[in-house]
């Protein structure tokens, strides 16, 4: 995530307890990287307030921001509206690094056209009723006997099943992610409206100082 998300974030005091310390009620500044932002669930779970986007080629975050809301700093808006974590994990990857990718996996590129698995093809009577659905997980030898009305026969299909490579496999799985939703335009003050609040710390806590602030409690003071 881009500066601008943890500028958004709270300070937090704690007791400094580096060599560089000289009073035993010395503390360090650093951002609360617990107070972590989320798209509050009335809006996350409201598909009227999201578009579809398909990723093209190796579009960033970033990229993606900047396009939809002509600002870069709000790939974080990207990544909250998809519940992305992990970057690097759930980010679809760019062709250089699939690439790279299939070789540490499968070690071998001869290795890497072998057969995953097999999945079926859509199979139709002569009515045009479907009687075997595609995309089936399915063994190698799949096949499928139908009564026909027509002939007062049964039939039996056999080739109803298409080999997928290991490649075409890892290739369906890092385009699937290529499929997000973005938050309308429309609707990004509301989002960075709630992000401002839910990092505001409130009172009640004997940790608060103020609304960007929290000091951890100092039980060295107490010994």
């Amino acid at each position: 995530m881009s500066n601008s998300y943890f500028r958004n974030l709270p300070d937090f005091e704690y007791v400094n307890r580096s060599v560089d310390g000289k009073n035993i009620s010395d503390y360090t500044t650093v951002k609360n990287l617990f107070k972590r932002a989320k798209i509050r669930p009335d809006i996350f779970e409201n598909v009227v307030f999201f578009n579809k986007y398909h990723i093209k080629g190796d579009d960033r975050p970033d990229n993606i921001a900047n396009e939809l809301y002509n600002d870069p700093t709000l790939d974080w808006v990207i990544l909250l509206s998809n519940n992305i974590l992990n970057v690097y994990s759930e980010w679809p990857m760019s062709q250089s690094v699939f690439e790279t990718y299939l070789l540490e996996k499968y070690l071998d590129i001869r290795l890497i056209e072998d057969t995953h698995h097999y999945e079926s093809i859509e199979v139709k009577d002569p009515d045009g009723k479907i009687l075997f659905p595609e995309g089936l997980e399915v063994d190698e030898d799949q096949s499928i006997t139908y009564f026909d009305r027509g002939t007062e026969s049964y039939n039996t299909i056999t080739e109803m099943v298409t080999e997928v490579t290991n490649h075409q496999y890892e290739e369906k799985l890092n385009n699937k992610k290529r499929e997000i939703f973005v938050i309308k335009s429309k609707y990004l003050n509301i989002i960075l409206d709630d992000l401002e609040e839910m990092m505001e710390y409130k009172k009640g806590s004997t940790q608060f100082v103020s609304g960007t602030l929290k000091r951890a409690d100092n039980i060295r003071l107490f010994e």
